[in-house]
C-alpha cells in the first residue's frame, strides 16, 4: 500500500496473508475489538461497537484469504464476540471456512488479570493513559492486590491461546482471538521487547501465534517474530 495510512484490520490481514502465504498452516489472530463508543456514563466493558466498528469487522473478513478455516473466541463483553463474529459472518460470506459463526467467549481472552477491577480503573487514571499504565504494571509499580503480576498474566494468555490452536487438525486454520488493547499491549512489552510506553493499539491490530520449524513464534504486524517456546511449554 505504499505510505497511505492503512484502516484498522488491514495490518491483521496482512500478516496472516504473509504467514499463510509462507505455508505457515496454523496460527492464532490475537487481535483488539474493533471500533467502540466510549460512553463514561457506562462500565467501560459494556460500550458497544459502533456502525463505523462493524463496517470494519466485515471489510476484515472479506478480506481475509478465502482459503482459511476460522474458529471464533472472544473476551465476554459484547463488543469483542460481536466483532469476531461479524469477521467470521463476513468471512463466510466470501466463500471462507468456517467451523461456526458462533464464537465462544473465553476468560483468558479477557481482563481476568484485573484481581480488582476498582483499583485498576483508579490506577489507569492517575497513569495518565493505558500505555503508561501497562508499563508501571510490568514494573511492579500497581499494587499487587489489584492485578495479577504483568509477566504471570502474559504467560497465562499466550498458553492458553497456544492451547486452544493445537486442539484443531484443520489445515490452514486461524484461530480469530479477540481481545482489549491492554491485552495487546501487555503481550507486546512482556514477550516482543516494545515498551508499551512508546506503544498503543489500533483497532483490530493484532498478533500471530503460530509453530515454525519445531518452535512457536510470536509476531506482531511491524515487528520481527520472537521465539516464545519456553513461554507456553
Amino acid at each position: 500500500m505504499g505510505d497511505k495510512e492503512r484502516l484498522p484490520g488491514e495490518g491483521s490481514v496482512a500478516l496472516v496473508d504473509r504467514l499463510y502465504g509462507e505455508g505457515i498452516e496454523r496460527l492464532a489472530l490475537i487481535t483488539r475489538h474493533s471500533a467502540r463508543e466510549f460512553n463514561r456514563d457506562v462500565h467501560d466493558l459494556v460500550n458497544p461497537l459502533t456502525d463505523e466498528g462493524r463496517l470494519l469487522c466485515r471489510r476484515m473478513g472479506e478480506a481475509l484469504p478465502k482459503g482459511l478455516h476460522l474458529r471464533g473466541y472472544a473476551s465476554p463483553p459484547e463488543r469483542c464476540l460481536e466483532t469476531a463474529k461479524l469477521i467470521i459472518e463476513a468471512h463466510a460470506a466470501r466463500r471462507g471456512t468456517v467451523r461456526a459463526v458462533t464464537v465462544r467467549a473465553v476468560e483468558s481472552l479477557g481482563v481476568f488479570y484485573a484481581l480488582d477491577q476498582i483499583k485498576m480503573w483508579k490506577a489507569l487514571q492517575l497513569a495518565g493513559g493505558l500505555s503508561a499504565f501497562v508499563e508501571q504494571w510490568a514494573s511492579g509499580e500497581v499494587a499487587a492486590d489489584a492485578m495479577i503480576p504483568a509477566g504471570d498474566a502474559a504467560r497465562l494468555i499466550l498458553r492458553s491461546t497456544w492451547l486452544r490452536l493445537q486442539s484443531t487438525q484443520e489445515k490452514s486454520s486461524v484461530d480469530l482471538c479477540v481481545t482489549h488493547d491492554m491485552t495487546i499491549l501487555l503481550l507486546r512489552d512482556q514477550l516482543l521487547g516494545e515498551p508499551a510506553a512508546m506503544n498503543s493499539v489500533d483497532f483490530l491490530e493484532g498478533l500471530a501465534l503460530y509453530e515454525r520449524a519445531g518452535s512457536v513464534w510470536l509476531r506482531s504486524t511491524v515487528g520481527k517474530p520472537v521465539d516464545v517456546s519456553s513461554v507456553v511449554a
